[in-house]
């Protein structure tokens, strides 16, 4: 399942190149990044289009996409593999997603680490309409959706900040028909309050016109409404309470001191967070297999289920 042509010119290991419009990545015959260790933080992992083949030092395994979700708490240490499997021999295999890493705080950090996912028909949305009849919808990963006749999502891992609501986690998406108009509720002023506009051509928010491409850093406690232009516009929304602790951050893991940081170093190479306990670095699941979790229990789940 990995490309039928030649990788002559590709920095097999470390290929982030877009050589032909892809990439390999770490992958050396299947795209993706085979086993490696994270502790400290969370990654939430919002699969759009295409699937990701998951495998992990707890025994978990999976296969998803088209709109999932996988939360997973590194915490003391987890190792993962995540494989970008081209399952269609006749047509291309777009892949698109987001990683989230959500930090821990300090009193977190060690917890035992957690694998979860969260099916699209689990993942609300909620439509509204302007007064010209156009369209916006959210869809909701974590935190209320701007409405209390919505659907609230999956609750988060249990060690997870976003999972008190009084932190105020919010993980969404916003995409607007052409010519819509949406406004975007205030919050508490204490959030921090990102959106990334990632698909469209231009909005008006803010008393500017704004290309896509760009992120925004929104006062919370105000109103923003926006306007979009002449193509469909999508936004990733990301705001929450800030744990106001130290962060140091190095290649996988997320701690709050260069002592810790150290410390996992050290652990990793002693014990392996566990060992890995997979025939190969870069497991895959069959061509035909359908989206599915096998938790580190052994418990099976099928995201039609």
């Amino acid at each position: 399942m990995g490309p039928d042509t030649d990788l002559a010119g590709r920095a097999i290991g470390q290929d982030f190149s877009g050589k032909d419009g892809w990439s390999m990545y770490h992958g050396d015959q299947v795209p993706g990044f085979p086993q490696h260790p994270h502790r400290g933080f969370e990654t939430v992992t919002v699969a759009r289009k295409g699937f990701i083949d998951h495998a992990d030092s707890l025994g978990a395994s999976a296969r998803f996409g088209e709109g999932d979700l996988q939360w997973m708490t590194a915490g003391s240490g987890i190792v993962h593999s995540e494989m970008f499997p081209l399952r269609q021999r006749d047509q291309d295999n777009p892949l698109e997603l987001f990683q989230i890493w959500l930090n821990l705080p300090a009193r977190s950090k060690m917890v035992t680490s957690y694998f979860s996912m969260f099916w699209r028909n689990r993942i609300p949305d909620l439509t509204t309409k302007d007064d010209q009849g156009l369209a916006t919808i959210v869809t909701g990963y974590c935190g209320p959706l701007p409405s209390d006749e919505a659907a609230a999502p999956p609750a988060p891992p249990p060690d997870s900040w976003a999972v008190d609501p009084a932190n105020m986690v919010v993980i969404q998406t916003i995409k607007m028909e052409p010519g819509a108009s949406w406004t975007l509720p205030k919050t508490d002023a204490g959030c921090s309050r990102r959106l990334f506009y990632f698909t469209g051509k231009t909005i008006e928010a803010c008393d500017q016109t704004i290309n896509v491409g760009h992120a925004l850093t929104l006062q919370a406690d105000a109103d923003i409404a926006i306007k979009n232009g002449d193509q469909v516009s999508e936004f990733l929304l990301l705001q929450g309470l800030p744990i106001n602790e130290p962060v140091t951050q190095y290649g996988p893991f997320v701690m709050n001191t260069e002592q810790e940081i150290h410390q996992a170093i050290a652990d990793y190479q002693k014990t392996g967070f566990g060992g890995w306990p997979w025939p190969d670095n870069a497991p895959t699941h069959p061509r035909k297999e359908p989206r599915f979790a096998r938790h580190p229990d052994g418990r099976l789940e099928k995201a039609n289920d």
